[in-house]
């Protein structure tokens, strides 16, 4: 499938102004010919957009997305054998091209949230294209600001997640000890907790050490539908407070409870703060992505789906 970026000029030597398919083979095995070290053999094309008007309802389009953190279907058209090429496009910018079978495709895509690569006849021209999914970035909600919790955003920030932490003690979260983290939040949860923006992208993982302030976290979370809540210790913890909760009438859906995930991180053998966050993140990725952790080499089906 073709990559795709807007560019003000073109790293390859192409730019005039016009969209650009660069094809590149990297099926020879001397891959340092080509200088791209993809890792797998295999024919990539990429296609180079210049940056100008053209591009003004994308970039718009993209940014309400990271505002609204609502899915969006773009629509890539280029053509192998021609030099016209759709370009990037929003789905609600496909109407001018008056296909039927791209409307159709969007409609799939959205409804099953997979990407599709379709083939449309464009008068004189194919043009081939790819229909592409396109989710919210993860929003880690991470609640405790402690030494062991700076490895946890700093890893899900790597990854591409948006990261917000949260804490009673202003002491500890801030912004000398959380410089690149979307947003820091200090206070008791009754009111941080209508400052979040939560939805199935949320993860949310309490580990403030103090148990009174998860006690009183997770309280607050009754009421709202989440994706994950990862505890931080011990089984003994978990049960703990969800006596607790229990006990003061508050209880947790059966739905709710498949999401509480404590302790929270997958099976690693994990020890180290750097550790512990690795296995937390996996655990969340794999959540959020519908997938059983397995190991690769005893998986049956292809790594990625050749839809």
């Amino acid at each position: 499938m073709p990559g795709r970026r807007c560019i003000t000029k073109s790293s390859a030597g192409y730019y005039a102004g016009q969209k650009k398919l660069v094809v590149y083979d990297t099926t020879d095995e001397d891959d340092a010919k080509l200088g791209v070290q993809l890792g797998c053999n295999g024919i990539v094309s990429i296609l180079f957009e210049p940056l100008n008007f053209d591009c003004t309802d994308l970039i718009k389009g993209l940014q309400e997305m990271l505002q609204s953190r609502n899915p969006q279907v773009l629509v890539t058209g280029f053509s192998r054998n021609q030099h016209e090429h759709w370009g990037t496009l929003l789905h609600n910018q496909i109407a001018k091209h008056g296909s039927p079978l791209l409307s159709e495709a969007v409609q799939r895509v959205h409804a099953q949230k997979k990407s599709e690569y379709i083939v449309i006849d464009a008068g004189t021209a194919q043009q081939e294209v790819f229909v592409e999914y396109i989710m919210p970035a993860v929003s880690l909600i991470i609640v405790g600001a402690g030494n062991d919790t700076m490895p946890l955003e700093s890893l899900a920030r790597l990854i591409g997640w948006s990261t917000t932490v949260v804490d009673g003690r202003p002491t500890h979260a801030n912004a000398q000890r959380f410089a690149k983290a979307s947003r820091i939040l200090v206070g008791k949860p009754d009111s941080i907790l209508p400052q979040l923006n939560m939805d199935d992208r949320t993860a949310i993982v309490l580990m403030t050490h103090n148990y009174n302030y998860d006690l009183s976290f997770l309280q607050g979370m009754q009421s709202h539908t989440f994706r994950y809540i990862g505890l931080l210790g011990p089984a003994a913890k978990r049960d703990r407070l969800l006596k607790d909760l229990k006990e003061q009438g508050i209880l947790f859906s059966e739905t709710q409870m498949r999401n509480i995930y404590g302790p929270t991180g997958l099976s690693l053998g994990a020890e180290t703060s750097a550790e512990i966050a690795l296995s937390v993140c996996a655990e969340i990725m794999a959540v959020m992505e519908n997938q059983t952790p397995l190991h690769l080499r005893n998986q049956l089906t292809p790594i990625h789906s050749k839809s």
